[in-house]
């Protein structure tokens, strides 16, 4: 395996793009519940709690940055080779393509969990999973200039969905934030962590890197799209908290959604419906970006066509579809994947970067002492 990438000029695309990237990867099916997650944890202050994991999202992709700006045109799937040698690189590979994968089988799942309580409660789970399946692979064959496309699409498309906010901050009681800061530390804490599902998705900055053309402008670009992310969710659980009593949010498992359901337009009385149904569009360039992902370390690792490990992986995540039953299954499943996502995005860049450094510190030290 080559540890550094070099794709051809048609593959390339500006870094501009990074920003819709990160932000739409960022925001997908856990946005929908996430004010009662972090309501849980940390009370009226999960606002605060939500900036600050926004916060450490963004250092950690700073750091990111500087570890990939350690080589010319690598992505993580090269860097473990370099770091760790042969063995025990391309089995963290295969850790690092199974995170993805079971990522990409979460974010459908549980979107379709929520199709199934709004909308269509008799509809048989394989089979919205298998339209939702056959239009991230075709998205994926297309490159990853593609996958970038449909990054920009979706936030283009459903960026008005946050305007709708005004209709529940009419019916608002701010005094529901005070006081504020009476959370302590650990609840503090708890809610960063429990927002880590939902925030993360910038760790495939680590596989995009590559085909990067302005590789100097990848620092700001992912920090505003990661900014707008922060701002985003920081908002929308400013108004849960403030829109539901402190009861109702505890209970409501969708709280973003029931906020939709006051929305009345002319002959359209249950807004909430085309919500979800727009919501297609945001967790597509989730499912997109992780089965590419993923892929591009099958055809790395096994030295194997892409194209054969789009559709292996999508054909075994369709099979799964058919032992989760039960909410309870895909509940575990879910936070079995937060937990492998706070530690894949938050902690182990962290000792990457180190390492990392550490290596080419020795080698600059080497060439030195040669010289």
């Amino acid at each position: 395996m080559k540890v550094n990438l070099r794709p051809r000029e048609g593959l390339l695309f500006n870094a501009f793009l990074l920003m819709f990237f990160i932000h739409s990867v960022q925001t997908g099916v856990g946005l929908i519940g996430l004010p009662r997650i972090v309501y849980l944890s940390a009370k009226h202050d999960a606002w605060i709690s939500v900036l600050l994991a926004g916060i450490l999202a963004g250092l950690v992709l700073g750091l990111m940055v500087l570890i990939l700006k350690q080589y010319d045109s690598a992505d993580l799937y090269g860097i473990h080779i370099d770091v760790f040698g042969k063995w025990i690189g391309n089995g963290l590979n295969i850790l690092y393509m199974l995170y993805l994968t079971a990522d990409f089988f979460v974010i459908f799942m549980n979107y379709i969990e929520i199709v199934r309580v709004w909308i269509f409660p008799d509809l048989p789970t394989w089979q919205l999973a298998g339209v939702l399946i056959l239009l991230a692979v075709y998205s994926v064959y297309g490159g990853i200039r593609v996958v970038i496309g449909v990054a920009f699409l979706s936030v283009v498309g459903t960026i008005w969905l946050g305007a709708l906010l005004l209709v529940p901050i009419h019916y608002s009681d701010f005094t529901h934030l005070f006081p504020i800061m009476s959370a302590d530390m650990k609840q503090l804490l708890t809610g960063i962590h429990d927002s880590s599902l939902s925030i993360m998705g910038f760790e495939l900055l680590l596989f995009v890197y590559p085909y990067v053309k302005e590789k100097e402008k990848v620092f700001l670009f992912t920090q505003i799209g990661n900014l707008y992310t922060t701002l985003l969710f920081g908002i929308v659980t400013l108004v849960s908290i403030t829109f539901f009593a402190e009861d109702s949010l505890a209970r409501t498992i969708w709280p973003v959604l029931s906020m939709f359901k006051i929305v009345r337009l002319p002959n359209l009385e249950r807004f909430e419906f085309i919500a979800v149904s727009f919501w297609m569009l945001i967790i597509l360039p989730n499912m997109c970006a992780y089965l590419w992902a993923a892929s591009k370390g099958f055809m790395r690792i096994f030295n194997k066509k892409q194209k054969h490990g789009i559709w292996i992986l999508a054909i075994l995540t369709w099979g799964a579809t058919f032992f989760f039953k039960a909410r309870y299954q895909m509940n575990m499943a879910t936070d079995y994947v937060a937990k492998a996502g706070f530690i894949a995005a938050f902690c182990y860049p962290i000792l990457l970067a180190m390492i990392v450094f550490v290596k080419k510190w020795f080698q600059r030290r080497k060439k030195a002492n040669v010289a």
